[in-house]
């Protein structure tokens, strides 16, 4: 079992920037790649950036030059750093993990930018 809890996130103005961190506990070595995803209302569940244990990462078109994604092994968290936020990155950002064992997510941490 992979657990998974994500801190970071608020509200803030257009233009602005947020950092969010998601610690991995349990079977940690099983994993694979990390991930954020995101989910509007009423919008289906959307990759946002992964990366892997070997440091590849990618990212959805809407974030790429904004968002970066990065890990830190040594606390078994990885980040997201959020750049130049638009009203259109509203939503409940989700961390996820890829491991032998299955797929794990989080409980989420909701992400608000106004305009």
């Amino acid at each position: 079992q992979v657990q998974l809890v994500e801190s970071g996130g608020g509200l803030v103005q257009a233009g602005g920037s947020l950092s969010l961190s998601c610690a991995a506990s349990g079977s940690i070595f099983t994993i694979k790649a990390m991930a954020w995803y995101r989910q509007a209302p009423g919008e289906q569940r959307e990759l946002v950036a992964r990366i892997t244990t070997s440091g590849s990462t990618n990212y959805a078109d809407s974030v790429k030059g904004r968002f970066t994604i990065s890990r830190d092994n040594a606390k078994n968290t990885v980040y997201l750093q959020m750049n130049s936020l638009k009203p259109e990155d509203t939503g409940v950002y989700i961390c996820n993990a890829g491991s032998l064992m299955g797929i794990y997510w989080g409980q989420g941490t909701q992400v608000t930018v106004s305009s």
